[in-house]
C-alpha cells in the first residue's frame, strides 16, 4: 500500500489531474496519497492550483490555471458563478452532473450492496427555484442597499441582480425592493454590528400561476411603518404579488426568519399544483424549492405502490403538509399523517378539505411518540410508510417502530445520502432489503442530490 505524503512535503504550488467530484462540489486530486479539494473543477481537467490550506489529511486548493479542461467543462450561464456561491457546478456540462451526482449516492452507500438507478433529471435545469432567500445588506459609505447571496465559507455578500435559477420576475421584485428601500428610510442590515432595519427578503413563487408572496424580514420587534409603506408599494406597484408579509426577527441569529409574520397586503399564501392538487404554500411552510421536480417524485412513488399495492394502508410520517400523503391519497385505501408542527398540520387540513380528500387521516404529533401509541393502542400496520425526515434523518427509535408499523415497504425520501446510508445501514442490519435508490435532481448545479430508496421487510 502507497505511504500517504506528509503535508510538509506536497509543494504549496502543483500541476494535478481532477479524479473526481466530492459530496460537497470540490474536484478531488491526489499527490502521493495525499487528498486535495479543488474549488470549482471538474473531474477530467488537468491544472495548476495552489495551496491554501494543509491538514494532516488533505488539503484545500484553488485553481491558478487550466492547463487541458475536462471534455464536460463548458461556460456557466451566470457571470457571478465563482463568486456567488450558490451554484457550485454550473461550470459541467447538464448530463455530466448528474453522472456525478450518482457517483456521489454510489461513494456515500458505499458498503452497502445497494442499487443506485441513473438520476432522473429535473424537468427545468434553469428559473427551477422558487423559495428565494436573499440577505441584505447596504455599502459602507453610500449606504446603497445590496441584497443577493454570500460569497462560499464567508459572509461576504455578493450584490446579485440576474439569477438564472430563479424566476426573472423575482430578480424584478427583488430590484425594486433594492431601489426602493432607501426612499422610505430603510437600511439594510449590518450583521457585525447587529444594526439596520431589512435583514432579508423571502419570496415564495409559484410555478403553478406565476403568483408571488414577498416576505420583508426586519431587524425589530414591532412592524415600522416604514417598512409597512414599502410593503404597499410592492403590492400596487408590481404584478403577480399574491401578498406582502413583514416577519419580526431582532435575534442576533443565523436564522433567517423569526417566528412572527404579519400579512400586510393580500394573501398569507401562494398555490402550488402537484399530481393535480392544489396546495397553499405560506412563508415558512416547509415545500419543495423545485416544484417541477418535486412533481417527478410524488408520481414516481404514487406509480410505484400504484403497481405494487392494491388498496394499500399508507402511513406517511415526518409528513410536514402531508404532501407524500395528498399525492398518494388516490390511490390509497386510507392515509394516516403524523407531523409535530401544528401550522402544517392546519394548512394540511386546509388542502384537504379544498381538494375534497376523504382518505386521510392527520395527527398532529411527534413521529416517534405517534409509532409508539400506534402500536400500544390501535395497533395497525401498514402495508406501506413514507418516511421523508429533515436533513438529521431518522432516530433509531423511530426505525425501530417504522418496521413494527410496517407490512411490506418503507419508501425513504431524503434530502442527505450521508444519513440516508447511516438509517440504510441500520434497517439493513435489522433485517431489511433495499430494493433499489432512485436518486432525483432537484437541485440543478449544485451538489444536492434527492433520493428515494424502496425497502422490504
Amino acid at each position: 500500500m502507497r505511504e500517504i505524503a506528509h503535508k510538509k512535503d506536497i509543494p504549496t504550488k502543483l500541476t494535478v489531474e481532477i479524479e473526481k467530484l466530492s459530496n460537497l462540489g470540490y474536484g478531488i486530486a491526489r499527490v502521493d496519497g495525499y487528498v486535495i479539494f479543488v474549488e470549482n473543477a471538474c473531474p477530467g481537467d488537468r491544472v495548476k492550483i495552489k495551496l491554501i490550506k494543509k491538514n494532516k489529511n488533505y488539503g484545500n486548493a484553488i485553481i491558478e490555471e487550466i492547463i487541458e479542461p475536462s471534455a464536460h467543462r463548458v461556460s456557466p450561464i451566470c457571470s457571478m458563478q465563482k463568486v456567488c456561491g450558490a451554484c457550485q457546478l454550473q461550470f459541467i456540462d447538464y448530463d455530466f452532473q448528474l453522472k456525478l451526482k450518482k457517483e456521489i449516492v454510489q461513494d456515500t452507500i458505499r458498503g452497502l450492496d445497494i442499487e443506485i438507478k441513473d438520476v432522473i433529471p429535473s424537468p427545468k435545469i434553469t428559473e427551477y427555484r422558487r423559495k428565494i432567500q436573499y440577505p441584505v445588506s447596504e455599502t459602507k459609505n453610500s449606504k446603497r442597499i445590496i441584497a443577493g447571496y454570500y460569497k462560499p465559507n464567508s459572509h461576504e455578500l455578493v450584490n446579485i441582480k440576474y439569477c438564472p435559477i430563479q424566476p426573472k420576475f423575482c430578480d424584478e421584485i427583488i430590484d425594486f425592493i433594492r431601489n426602493s428601500a432607501s426612499g422610505f428610510g430603510i437600511s439594510g442590515y449590518n450583521e457585525k454590528q447587529h444594526s439596520g432595519d431589512l435583514r432579508h427578503v423571502v419570496i415564495r413563487s409559484s410555478e403553478y400561476n406565476n403568483k408571488n408572496l414577498v416576505i420583508l424580514v426586519i431587524n425589530s420587534i414591532k412592524v415600522l411603518d416604514k417598512v409597512k409603506n414599502l410593503a404597499h408599494r410592492i403590492y400596487s406597484e408590481l404584478d403577480n404579488i399574491a401578498g406582502v408579509g413583514i416577519n419580526l426577527n431582532p435575534e442576533k441569529t443565523n436564522l433567517i426568519m423569526g417566528k412572527n409574520t404579519q400579512i400586510v397586503e393580500g394573501e398569507n399564501f401562494i398555490e402550488e399544483k402537484l399530481c393535480n392538487k392544489i396546495f397553499k404554500v405560506g412563508a415558512d411552510t416547509f415545500f419543495q424549492v423545485n416544484p417541477t421536480s418535486a412533481n417527478n417524485i410524488f408520481e414516481y412513488v404514487k406509480k410505484y405502490i400504484s403497481e405494487n399495492f392494491e388498496n394499500p394502508l399508507i402511513l406517511d410520517a415526518y409528513a410536514g403538509i402531508t404532501a407524500f400523503g395528498i399525492c398518494l391519497s388516490d390511490i390509497a385505501k386510507k392515509v394516516v399523517s403524523v407531523e409535530e408542527v401544528k401550522a402544517s398540520v392546519d394548512l394540511a387540513t386546509k388542502i384537504i378539505k379544498e381538494n375534497n380528500i376523504k382518505n386521510v387521516e392527520l395527527h398532529n404529533m411527534d413521529a416517534g411518540k405517534f409509532f409508539e401509541k400506534e402500536l400500544n393502542t390501535k395497533g395497525r400496520k401498514f402495508d406501506v410508510t413514507v418516511l421523508d425526515p429533515p436533513r438529521k434523518g431518522c432516530t433509531k427509535e423511530s426505525l425501530d417502530y417504522a418496521m413494527k408499523l410496517t407490512n411490506e415497504k418503507i419508501i425513504y425520501a431524503s434530502c442527505n445520502p450521508s444519513t440516508l446510508a447511516r438509517d440504510l445501514k441500520y434497517l439493513t442490519e435489522n433485517g431489511c432489503t433495499v430494493d433499489f435508490i432512485q436518486p432525483f435532481d432537484m437541485f440543478p448545479h449544485t451538489y444536492h442530490i434527492e433520493n428515494v430508496a424502496i425497502i422490504s421487510l
